[in-house]
């Protein structure tokens, strides 16, 4: 079994082996060890219970509980482009179809009360629709592969699902303050990554977000939230 090391952050790393996803929380050394095994314990299984919740309702990466130990989740690896990395080489008409989807995945976590917690595009993968040509011979797959350019925009506008990765931060909470700091997170991470389109592309995610059903009492506690960080 080939495993490699994708990418580490203070609290995980997220290793890839074979087709799937490992997320092992690591140990903290300045933590007392019966302390730190319990908080990476239930940590591990919170996010756990979170990422099955949200892959019932959005795309997003179902966990395998029967390989679930301790500090570790196995889940599936999602094929796509990371948005922090891709987003800015889509056409802005592209840009805004995803941030449609953005909007509607967030309305739909937070009709069921789950908060993300670390809303970036960091944690968003677009995945490429598979072509479902079975009997394509090689000349049509190449022809094919020319609706994508070198920086993999799709131009003919299918654009593929969207899914939302690492709970690691999420929790369940019915309150609206909770739900207006999931968008203003989103708000802040789009202006310091994408600040050509940010206004335009988070102006689609509070367009589609009105599904959501208290979107209105959501709008007015962010704006409360904004006036908060303006005057710190």
């Amino acid at each position: 079994m080939t495993q490699k090391i994708i990418a580490q952050g203070a609290e995980a790393k997220i290793i890839l082996s074979n087709n799937f996803i490992i997320k092992d929380r690591i140990k903290k050394s300045y933590r007392i060890p019966e302390l730190d095994e319990k908080i990476r314990k239930r940590r591990t299984k919170s996010e756990t219970k979170l990422l099955k919740k949200a892959s019932e309702i959005i795309d997003s990466p179902k966990p395998f509980f029967e390989s679930q130990e301790n500090f570790k989740i196995k889940m599936p690896f999602i094929k796509g482009k990371k948005l922090s990395k891709h987003l800015d080489d889509f056409p802005e008409k592209q840009q805004l179809k995803i941030f449609k989807q953005v909007g509607e995945n967030i309305a739909k976590l937070h009709n069921s009360d789950i908060i993300h917690g670390d809303l970036t595009t960091s944690n968003m993968i677009l995945k490429e629709e598979e072509n479902k040509k079975s009997n394509m011979n090689h000349l049509e797959a190449k022809k094919d592969s020319l609706y994508k350019n070198k920086k993999g925009r799709f131009d003919k506008g299918k654009l593929g699902s969207l899914y939302f990765i690492d709970f690691g931060l999420g929790f369940i909470s019915y309150k609206i303050e909770d739900k207006a700091v999931d968008l203003h997170l989103l708000k802040q991470a789009l202006e310091a990554r994408h600040f050509k389109n940010w206004e335009k592309l988070f102006s689609e995610v509070i367009k589609n977000y009105k599904k959501s059903e208290n979107s209105e009492k959501v709008f007015e506690r962010l704006e409360q939230v904004e006036k908060r960080g303006r005057y710190k």
